[in-house]
């Protein structure tokens, strides 16, 4: 049985993450960076297709675990009849190669302590050659090594294509693991310390941490949530990744398992705005900076994603060899949904670039020429049909919230030439009544004054949770009642058990004509109850909206982790993990509800 997504815990090192089960196994691990083959693929497979585990001899799950505060240092904690031990857990920021640091330290007793370290490169398929050499134990299979290493030495052993440790602790007795990755063309790197590479790991993201500037309830979790997008970004370039993994399925057993390791320029808007909000203007000019990169060329090539350093081709296919978490297939890698139209992303674009002026970002050379050229395509492309912000992979249509963030680029390219009447380039009165004409057909075409609520898609009665993003995004002012009803109808009609659907649940098989076009259900997303709070919020409904955040802050597991979905009938946590949407949805929602509020 796979453990439950919410009984993982992350570890990171800026430019890969590892997941650790509450049973002391790493069952996730790309090397050398997020979106590289798997080495640790259990996750997605079995324990054949690679894990760690250092855990007592007897096994079970942990008593306990937590980050150390402010950290991304993770203590797992057993209390076993033979007495207490502790695991920590982290990566260290690199020099040069990942390394992976296992501290083992006895708190109680004398416990007897296993590791089963079972290597399996290219998502699991590869069995890697073992060998001896100065004290290590080395794995090499293809362009991949891994060295392994103890300190003190312990007894280890190979049998059955994995290497075995045993040992014992007393209470202050310490055995430190390291596993480095390089380049098998490479020789190996030089060795890190375990215990000054604890020591610098709790220094540097206590100092990251304290740089927060929220101050309101709740702080923990926000500041848990900011490390956890902090863990998601890979340092040389400034992108963010979706999350740290691929194929985690939206319904067990399910065909909606998709790649979320690249940098979705949609989620540009609400991250830059998070980090700034919070303080970390280092960490916005250097995902804005990714932006820019990313999105130079032709306009009419702006694609809705890339990898992390600004790569365009992001080719999706099957790893038939894994049979998927929970027996849920496809297990994919890449996404074929970068080639996919999604006028949203021009708003978002845009939105961002206004929103890193108004901060004081400086500008960067041909930034504002850039703008120009996309709104010059804008100016006609508006008016196609798309696939929308939920990828759907059905007809495209024109929906809604498409043409709504087509409409916010041209409000925000108006807005920043009023801002700023010394930039050259741009066309003032053609993007005024550009903003006008969107405005209009949106209003007539989007919204079914029957029902008294904005729809998913012009002509359609589904509705959709991006619609609940109107007001945040100025395109009407929160008290008007288009808004009111449309907000209204959603908490009707797409809320379960509370949480809310990202679109009609009636209408989600293939054999019913879905929008999109994929069998099966899902469960309720959890960007989209962030959403919901904030127009509360917004509508003049606050106790609601705080009463909606209280519960979906309960929903983050033991270490303060969300993924995209949950199930409210299961209790269980759902799709690729951890989740940066989700988690700039907690850190948006608990801005907009408490700055500026003291805890207690």
């Amino acid at each position: 049985m796979h453990p439950h997504i919410e009984d993982y815990a992350l570890i990171g090192d800026h430019q890969t993450a590892a997941l650790v089960s509450r049973h002391g196994s790493i069952d996730w691990l790309c090397l050398p960076r997020f979106d590289s083959a798997a080495c640790f693929a259990a996750l997605l497979g079995d324990e054949e297709n690679g894990h760690w585990r250092i855990a007592p001899g007897e096994g079970g799950t942990c008593t306990r675990r937590s980050y150390r505060h402010d950290s991304l240092v993770l203590d797992t904690e057993w209390e076993t009849d033979e007495g207490a031990v502790r695991v920590t857990d982290l990566m260290p920021q690199r020099d040069r190669a990942p390394d992976v640091v296992r501290i083992v330290e006895g708190l109680s007793g004398r416990v007897t302590m296993r590791s089963t370290l079972r290597l399996r490169f290219d998502y699991g398929s590869a069995v890697p050659w073992m060998r001896r050499s100065d004290g290590h134990r080395v794995a090499v299979a293809g362009p991949d090594s891994v060295w392994l290493r103890s300190e003190p030495r312990v007894r280890s052993w190979s049998e059955d294509r994995a290497t075995y440790a045993e040992f014992t602790v007393e209470p202050g007795e310490k055995v430190a693991f390291v596993l480095t990755w390089h380049p098998s063309h490479e020789p190996r790197p030089r060795l890190v310390d375990p215990y000054e590479a604890l020591r610098s790991s709790l220094h540097d993201w206590r100092a990251w941490a304290a740089r927060c500037r929220y101050d309101g309830p709740h702080r923990d979790t926000v500041v848990r949530s900011l490390i956890t997008l902090k863990a998601l970004t890979y340092a040389p370039t400034g992108g963010i990744v979706a999350a740290a993994t691929t194929s985690l399925p939206e319904e067990i057993g399910g065909v909606r398992n998709w790649d979320y390791r690249h940098c979705w320029l949609r989620d540009s808007t609400l991250t830059l705005g998070a980090l700034l909000s919070c303080g970390y203007q280092e960490e916005a000019e250097a995902w804005r900076d990714w932006l820019l990169r990313a999105v130079a060329g032709d306009p009419a090539d702006l694609q809705i994603m890339y990898g992390l350093a600004g790569e365009r081709r992001i080719p999706e296919y099957e790893l038939p060899w894994l049979s998927g978490y929970e027996d849920s297939r496809p297990v994919r890698v890449g996404n074929d949904a970068v080639h996919q139209l999604q006028l949203d992303v021009y708003g978002e674009v845009m939105d961002s670039l206004f929103v890193s002026r108004r901060s004081g970002l400086p500008d960067k050379p041909d930034m504002w020429r850039m703008q120009c050229a996309l709104m010059e395509y804008l100016r006609t492309a508006w008016r196609k049909p798309d696939e929308g912000l939920w990828e759907v992979r059905g007809p495209r249509r024109h929906f809604t919230h498409s043409k709504v963030m087509c409409w916010v680029a041209a409000d925000r390219a108006v807005r920043t030439l009023e801002d700023d009447p010394t930039l050259t380039g741009g066309d003032l009165e053609g993007w005024r009544a550009l903003r006008d004409e969107i405005h209009r057909e949106v209003c007539e075409r989007g919204y079914d004054a029957d029902r008294g609520t904005f729809t998913q898609s012009y002509g359609s009665r589904e509705l959709d949770a991006a619609l609940l993003l109107i007001p945040l995004m100025g395109f009407l002012p929160p008290d008007d009642p288009r808004v009111v009803g449309t907000v209204d109808a959603i908490r009707e009609e797409l809320c379960h058990e509370g949480f809310v659907r990202r679109y009609s649940a009636d209408h989600l098989t293939a054999a019913t004509g879905s929008v999109d076009g994929l069998p099966g259900g899902e469960a309720t997303f959890l960007v989209c109850s962030f959403w919901l709070a904030d127009a509360l919020h917004l509508t003049g409904r606050t106790q609601e909206a705080r009463d909606l955040f209280e519960r979906l802050v309960g929903l983050v597991n033991d270490v303060g982790l969300l993924a995209e979905e949950y199930d409210p009938v299961t209790g269980r946590q759902l799709g690729n993990f951890p989740q940066a949407f989700s988690h700039v949805g907690l850190v948006g929602t608990a801005l907009a509800l408490y700055d500026g509020e003291k805890a207690g």
